[in-house]
C-alpha cells in the first residue's frame, strides 16, 4: 500500500471512528437515560446490554483509530452497527412524522456499514499497530 494510501485509510479509520468513539462515551455518562432508552426499544437485558453496546463502541473506536486488529474489529462493527439500525432506527415502523429522519439515519448506518466492510477488507495500512506488527 502506498503511503498516501495508508494516510487516506488512517484518516477514513478515524472518521469513522467519530461516529463510535463519542456515541460510546456519551452513552456512558448518561447511563441511566441511555438504559432508559433501550428499555423504551423493547431490548431485552436492557442494564447489561448498553455496558456492552458502550465496550463495542468505546473500544472499537479506539482501535479503528490505532489500526488494531482492523479487519476483525471493523466486520464487529459493521454487524453491530446493522443491528444497531434495526433497533434504534426502525423506519417502516415508526410514525409518519418520524419516519423519514429514521430512515435517513438507518441508511447513514447502512453506508457506514460499507465503509467497515471495506476496511474489513483492505487492512489499516502501514500506518497502524497492524501495519506495526506485519513490518515486525
Amino acid at each position: 500500500m502506498k503511503h498516501s494510501e495508508s494516510v487516506l485509510n488512517l484518516l477514513g479509520r478515524i472518521a469513522i471512528a467519530a461516529l463510535f468513539l463519542p456515541a460510546g462515551l456519551n452513552k456512558l455518562m448518561g447511563i441511566e437515560g441511555t438504559t432508559g432508552y433501550f428499555d423504551s426499544l423493547g431490548l431485552p437485558a436492557a442494564a447489561i446490554l448498553v455496558w456492552v453496546v458502550i465496550a463495542v463502541e468505546v473500544f472499537g473506536g479506539i482501535a479503528l483509530i490505532l489500526g488494531y486488529q482492523t479487519r476483525l474489529v471493523a466486520i464487529s462493527l459493521a454487524v453491530f452497527t446493522v443491528l444497531a439500525s434495526i433497533a434504534g432506527h426502525a423506519f417502516w415502523a415508526a410514525p409518519a412524522d418520524a419516519a423519514f429522519i429514521a430512515q435517513l439515519l438507518f441508511f447513514k448506518n447502512i453506508a457506514v456499514t460499507g465503509g467497515l466492510l471495506i476496511l474489513a477488507s483492505s487492512g489499516a495500512g502501514s500506518i497502524s499497530l497492524d501495519g506495526r506488527r506485519a513490518k515486525g
